[in-house]
């Protein structure tokens, strides 16, 4: 059976797809007309983009928030997370991307207003990434936030335990991973990214139950302690860490093409969501149980640490590398995308990039060289994790799904659809201005407090 090729982003608005009678959701909308995957084998490949370096900064939301609110938070973005993708799928009408989705209601302007906002969204997220591998490994990069890494603590310093080499040998770990071209032969390293996520919740877990057997740590506060909090709007920073760590809609169209019946995309999606808001839950509970006040915004640095419950430090080495592998295999995911997003951006109307040998390695090569030379040169990942999250996270996630049905090409939305969607936009758009400019506020803070220390 020969099947025809999909659009390309470029003919995204084409009148056939227009057409009154083209199906919301056809059953075959992969380029080549439908794949062979399993719902099981997606729900570890969204679950994957879901689970990432977003894990690290829950206990610190959870340390701002209080558990109650904390808990309540998550499972309220993975609701609007979940009508998201949703209204995404609705919209779909054979779209092959969320560029093409985009360009359907919005045009050229709006499919690479997408590619410009998940490109810098997924640069972002890898080069945290492979700056928290760094960490872990070999340590961080500067004196004022230094931790000791795995490699240096086992075997002291070597040239061969610095933080550069130690990214070349990750790099070229990565690159037999990073090279595939279909997003379905990843499964299986989806899978013991997974199985490594709940590997590192068990042993915080077990930290956490020998700490509370040796009394050495106190139950966690149920609700925001103000009297902490430099500003009562500092709360609406744990927002936009939430978001972004639920910020996994450019993986919706690769995963949703390689099903053997696409049209169980929206299980998929409920079940990984489920799933991932469980994980974040009790990852959260158990770092913010063991460091309390003292929960830093990399969890893993606190590992590194003695957790105070006199847990041998082998446990706590066995949580970072069993957290900084699972980084490894979440990354191929995520450059996957990026490497779409990027070559739709740069070669619009092109054949599709894994027919093309030469572009899809070029391209490959300049982004990984990108993100080394961004990991060795940025020497805190935070600033730019909260700023990437109130920014391009929300806007991926919320505002522009949002946008499309409010939009309503199609003339398909509902009267709810579009007040859930307005209320989507209007909550993305307000807690991340109050949190940008409560971050804003803090720094100029600090920094004023710091330039009176020196003074003094």
């Amino acid at each position: 059976m020969v099947s025809k090729s999909p659009p390309s982003s470029g003919e995204a608005g084409s009148g056939d797809m227009g057409s009154a009678e083209a199906p919301l959701l056809p059953e075959h909308a992969g380029p080549s007309g439908g794949g062979s995957a399993s719902v099981l084998g997606a729900v570890f490949n969204v679950s994957t983009s879901v689970v990432g370096a977003g894990i690290m900064s829950i206990p610190a939301a959870m340390r701002v928030l209080g558990v109650v609110p904390a808990v309540a938070l998550i499972a309220a973005v993975a609701v609007l997370a979940d009508a998201a993708v949703d209204f995404m799928l609705r919209y779909t009408r054979g779209a092959p991307s969320y560029a093409a989705l985009m360009g359907d209601a919005f045009g050229r302007a709006g499919a690479a207003l997408l590619n410009v906002f998940v490109a810098l969204n997924a640069f972002g997220t890898l080069t945290v990434y492979l700056v928290i591998i760094g960490d872990v490994m070999s340590g961080a990069a500067s004196a004022g936030n230094a931790h000791a890494g795995v490699l240096p603590e086992w075997f002291g310093q070597h040239w061969w335990t610095s933080r550069e080499v130690v990214l070349v040998a990750a790099a070229a770990i990565l690159l037999p991973l990073v090279l595939r071209k279909r997003v379905d032969s990843l499964r299986y390293t989806s899978a013991i990214s997974i199985l490594l996520a709940v590997v590192f919740m068990l042993i915080s877990l077990g930290i956490a139950v020998y700490a509370l057997f040796r009394g050495t740590a106190t139950m966690p506060r149920m609700l925001p302690d103000f009297s902490r909090l430099s500003s009562p709007f500092e709360l609406f920073t744990a927002v936009p860490v939430i978001v972004l760590a639920f910020t996994f809609h450019f993986n919706v169209h690769p995963i949703r093409a390689e099903l053997s019946k696409t049209s169980d995309m929206k299980e998929v999606v409920r079940i990984s969501l489920v799933l991932c808001a469980a994980i974040y839950a009790a990852v959260g509970f158990v770092g913010f149980l063991l460091f309390g006040d003292a929960t830093m915004a990399d969890v893993l640095a606190n590992f590194d640490h003695s957790s105070g419950a006199g847990v041998p430090q082998a446990l706590n080495d066995a949580a970072r590398l069993s957290y900084a592998l699972h980084l490894v295999l979440v990354f191929p995911l995520l450059l996957f995308s990026l490497r779409i997003n990027v070559d739709e951006l740069l070669f619009p109307g092109r054949r599709p990039l894994a027919t093309d040998t030469c572009r899809f390695v070029s391209l490959t090569a300049v982004i990984m060289a990108m993100l080394y030379a961004l990991a060795i040169a940025i020497p805190s990942i935070w600033t730019l994790f909260e700023y990437t999250g109130s920014t391009f996270a929300v806007t991926i996630s919320l505002i522009f799904p949002g946008s499309i049905v409010l939009r309503d090409v199609h003339g398909i939305a509902k009267r709810k659809d579009k007040a859930l969607a307005a209320t989507m936009i209007i909550l993305a758009v307000i807690t991340s201005s109050i949190a940008i400019a409560s971050n804003i506020m803090s720094s100029i803070s600090d920094k004023v407090r710091g330039g009176r220390v020196a003074s003094e």
